[in-house]
């Protein structure tokens, strides 16, 4: 499938990527090549395979919620390196 430098263009432009004309070339050619070798695949015969969504059978491994005790506060509070009142200090992330 023939990629033109138009779509990479368009491409690199939502990804706000500056391309010089070589690797705009060169990213067509190698997008062109990429689109090719899943055509190719779509060839391939896929009746009577089930879909999956992995290639191997997963299950959750989750446990079920139990309430336990809370953890003491002075012993949480032990090793933190800033604190204040009884809290974490932490640095500002919002401005």
């Amino acid at each position: 499938m023939k990629i033109t430098k138009e779509e990479v263009l368009y491409v690199a432009d939502l990804a706000r990527l500056n391309l010089d004309e070589a690797a705009i070339d060169k990213f067509a050619e190698q997008i062109g090549e990429i689109l090719d070798y899943v055509d190719q695949l779509n060839e391939v015969d896929t009746a009577g395979v089930k879909p999956t969504s992995h290639a191997i059978s997963l299950t959750n491994a989750l446990r079920e919620d139990e309430q336990q005790e809370h953890l003491d506060r002075e012993k949480v509070l032990a090793n933190a390196p800033q604190k204040e009142a009884g809290n974490f200090v932490v640095p500002k992330v919002v401005g």
